[in-house]
């Protein structure tokens, strides 16, 4: 090929302006020679003169020039090359399949080998991917490692051309290079990670059932109880260079650096089951609940983080931690069952804000969770009873009507004691939405499986009543929430309300039944979650005429569904040893997922069965029903499937999946507690 240099561009320019202004002294010439023969031709000398330089500047200096410029160029070039060679910033040439095959020095002792060895940046990089190096047009970051050290590893496309004139040749030519350039992160990220470490988390503990031990204990040894556990506590959070203050009697504030967090976590709190082996002859261990906040933008923010998070533990059933992360929750513990506390005071309370919220609205709209089961009927029947004594207008709002409350809906459908527009859809309740509507939520606590989810957008003000124990998303907009995991059901928590809400209220028998039916079917006919104050509950609504054996006969079994049931226990496995898993066929049931529940009832009644799982799938979607007597706590099994409920009782729905593949999750979650102790 011919390599030639060629002038072009300003260079060129440059040389040929003295040629053009020799055509500007020939037409000033023959100007002059119009006025002048004489001093043209003075001028025609000077005029021939300076064309005789120009051609020669133009024909012999060019050269001269030229050369002087490419001796700069190169020894430029030998300097750029010599300062890329020795910039501090680590740098090479990759081509497109990541071939390194230039690097400077400071590149070099990153890689700590010969210039001259080949390597492939995916090969000593893991986080470089053919994704980053097949980027065409903009550069492309990665965070790595290499050694000990961390790097910001950024790749940027370059293109090199030929020399051809031809523009279509020259692009189909081009090759493509990765200019490679790595930023040293190691002291940056350490010094984040130090900062990090360093912040302030803040912590609450209380005492869950601080009263009830006392009472248990001799009084003489009570201080000594409260001394050890004290001690305890200090000694835990001491342990971590941490400060603990006590508030009250039963209330601890601490703060620690972040940086312990891992470890506790990893220990999964300790402390929990350090404080119940406190025994010196008090019948009752003594249990905890903690909450935690931290990365909040302040240390005030992290306070109520930690104020949040001892909520969620309290309203959980106590004896766990709770650790709130910004918008990222995680719970520990929570194998004790809550012990049902005697005093009704709370109920009380809880009754007299709940007729000032009432008497200030005209109409009151009341919903339960979706495909209602009878507690939900019931407790919204019994809240209805409550508006109608306090004559307010209300409506309670069912879409779906399932076989299991269809026998106690009939008993108030085209009944003349109650009103044709008891039963409201969600499109229908939100007609009558306006300022004095008043909202109340009952056996529900989460707003995603509520009845009508968007009615809690419209109505201002909300009341929830539920006996589940709350999970990271929970109605946060109520104006009041009275949420009591020990309660067997919210039938019971709602007879306890109707005694205190005002005197001399008046339940119709069909309304007592509805209530005593949802403890029944709760409890599994007074078997789980039974406390003195549910049988307190059932003995009120009996005396307002509830009918046990009324109520038995509106909820026998169907044959079908009675099959369905035995079909599942027959085909039920025993997993671990200790767990059944079953399959509840669906077809033929008008509601599977109430057969579902019952027949996970059932399989606890087996010799050496910890918890149940039923699953069936219904409308494309597969429920799952989890059920157990004490030792396994099926709320936290169901809230790592996106579900939730109680501790004994509790359910999940998965979309998008089959029952094996459903079951398959199930297991792996059952495997992951045993590991890390979850399960007892």
């Amino acid at each position: 090929m011919k390599e030639d240099i060629k002038v072009k561009g300003q260079l060129l320019s440059y040389l040929a302006w003295p040629l053009l202004l020799s055509l500007f002294l020939i037409f000033a010439n023959l100007a002059v020679g119009m006025a002048s023969s004489l001093a043209a031709g003075v001028m025609a000398l000077f005029t021939i003169c300076y064309i005789g330089i120009a051609v020669w500047i133009y024909f012999y200096s060019r050269r001269r020039i030229l050369g002087g410029l490419v001796q700069f160029a190169s020894e430029y070039s030998m300097i750029q090359k010599q300062l890329m060679e020795d910039m501090a910033l680590p740098y090479a040439l990759a081509d497109g399949d990541g071939r390194i095959v230039w690097m400077n020095q400071a590149f070099q002792e990153v890689l700590e080998q010969e210039k001259g060895s080949k390597k492939n940046l995916a090969n000593l990089f893991a986080e470089v991917t053919k994704k980053e190096l097949a980027a065409d047009d903009k550069p492309m970051f990665v965070h790595t490692s290499y050694g000990e050290h961390k790097f910001r590893l950024e790749l940027h496309p370059i293109y090199v051309s030929g020399f051809e004139e031809d523009e279509i040749k020259a692009a189909a030519g081009r090759q493509k290079l990765l200019a490679v350039y790595l930023f040293d992160e190691t002291e940056i990220l350490r010094y984040h990670q130090q900062i990090t470490d360093d912040k302030m988390v803040a912590g609450l503990i209380y005492l869950d059932n601080y009263e009830e031990a006392l009472e248990s204990v001799e009084e003489v040894r009570r201080s000594l109880l409260t001394a050890l556990i004290d001690r305890k506590i200090n000694k835990y959070i001491g342990s971590m260079d941490g400060v603990v203050k006590k508030m009250e009697k039963d209330k601890y504030f601490f703060t620690i650096k972040q940086k312990y967090m891992k470890q506790i976590q990893e220990e999964r709190f300790s402390v929990l089951e350090e404080v119940k082996g406190v025994n010196i002859g008090n019948e009752m261990a003594v249990t905890l609940s903690i909450g935690i906040g931290l990365n909040g933008d302040s240390y005030s923010q992290n306070y109520n983080y930690a104020r949040t998070a001892i909520d969620m533990a309290l309203g959980r059933g106590g004896d766990q931690a709770v650790v709130k992360d910004g918008t990222k929750i995680q719970y520990y513990g929570g194998k004790s069952q809550q012990l049902e506390k005697a005093t009704r005071v709370k109920a009380r309370v809880k009754a007299h804000a709940l007729r000032e919220l009432i008497e200030t609205k005209d109409r009151l709209l009341i919903m339960g969770h979706k495909l209602s089961d009878i507690d939900s009927l019931g407790a919204a029947i019994g809240i209805y009873r409550i508006a109608t004594a306090l004559n307010k207008k209300s409506h309670i709002i069912i879409n779906e009507v399932t076989t299991s409350v269809q026998p106690m809906m009939n008993r108030f459908v085209d009944n003349p004691d109650y009103p044709d527009d008891l039963f409201l859809t969600d499109s229908q309740a939100a007609e009558l939405v306006d300022s004095n509507t008043m909202l109340v939520v009952v056996d529900v606590n989460r707003p995603s499986i509520t009845e009508a989810p968007e009615l809690l957008k419209m109505v201002k003000t909300i009341v929830v009543l539920d006996h589940h124990r709350q999970s990271s998303e929970i109605i946060g907009n109520a104006e009041l929430s009275y949420v009591e995991p020990y309660a067997s059901s919210t039938c019971e928590m709602v007879a306890e309300v109707l005694q205190y809400i005002a005197d001399g209220i008046k339940i119709k028998s069909a309304e007592a039944d509805a209530m005593y039916a949802g403890i029944v079917i709760d409890t599994n006919n007074f078997t789980n979650q039974t406390g003195v104050r549910t049988f307190e509950a059932a003995a009120y609504l009996r005396r307002n005429g509830a009918d046990v054996t009324r109520v038995r006969k509106l909820f026998r079994d169907d044959m079908v569904d009675y099959r369905a049931k035995a079909a599942t226990i027959a085909s039920a496995e025993i997993y671990r040893e200790t767990f059944s898993i079953g399959v509840c066929p669906s077809d033929g049931l008008q509601s599977p997922t109430i057969v579902c529940a019952q027949a996970a009832n059932e399989l606890l009644e087996i010799k050496g069965i910890k918890a149940s799982v039923v699953f069936t799938e219904y409308h494309n979607v597969i429920y799952i029903s989890a059920r157990s007597i004490d030792e396994v706590n099926v709320q936290v099994m169901m809230e790592k499937l996106g579900g939730g409920g109680h501790r004994t009782i509790a359910g999940a729905q998965l979309q998008d999946t089959t029952v094996e593949a459903a079951k398959s999750r199930v297991k792996d979650v059952i495997d992951e507690m045993l590991k890390k102790g979850d399960i007892s």
